[in-house]
């Protein structure tokens, strides 16, 4: 069994079984597991950042109509599919996060994004592997808040790695 397959088996045991798991008592009752894109060497990346020198903060709109402060760390260059793509790293006092919509959203994917947090490494690198992206709990219940990804993250390439779209 693979890393990948280790953490994507103990995150739906979270899931089905854990008092504090995002799915409600009823969607618990019937939840089989989540569903993921097939493991992806290709969206495993250790990325060049250009760092954004003036760090703008930035309010990022939740869910339920609130707001949550990053400041703008970093963006970067990628490819997909022979597809040029960009994104920004946000970071706050909890790490970098890094939020992203793709032009499978609302197909294959969450509507409002999925989320990772991309490991930093020296010489203004960074390890991103989306086959760990995620869905926001609000996914799943919407009684969780969460950051409603920027438009500067909303990739017009599809990210076919990491979680699905949830299905009850």
């Amino acid at each position: 069994m693979s890393e990948l397959t280790a953490s994507r088996a103990e995150k739906d045991a979270f899931f089905g079984r854990h008092p504090q798991s995002p799915l409600s008592p009823e969607q618990r009752l019937g939840f089989t597991g989540l569903q993921y894109f097939p493991e992806n060497e290709a969206l495993r990346l250790e990325v060049q950042v250009e760092p954004l020198k003036d760090h703008e903060s930035i309010q990022m709109q939740t869910s339920t109509g609130g707001v949550q402060t990053y400041l703008r760390h970093a963006r970067f260059k990628f490819q997909v599919d022979g597809q040029d793509a960009e994104l920004t790293i946000f970071r706050n006092e909890h790490g970098y996060f890094l939020p992203f919509v793709d032009s499978l959203a609302g197909k294959e994917t969450y509507p409002a994004g999925r989320y990772l947090e991309p490991e930093a490494l020296p010489g203004n690198r960074f390890f991103v592997d989306f086959n760990v992206a995620y869905n926001p709990y609000c996914a799943y219940n919407e009684m969780w808040s969460c950051p409603i990804t920027p438009a500067e993250n909303r990739l017009k390439v599809p990210i076919r790695a990491g979680e699905k779209l949830f299905h009850e």
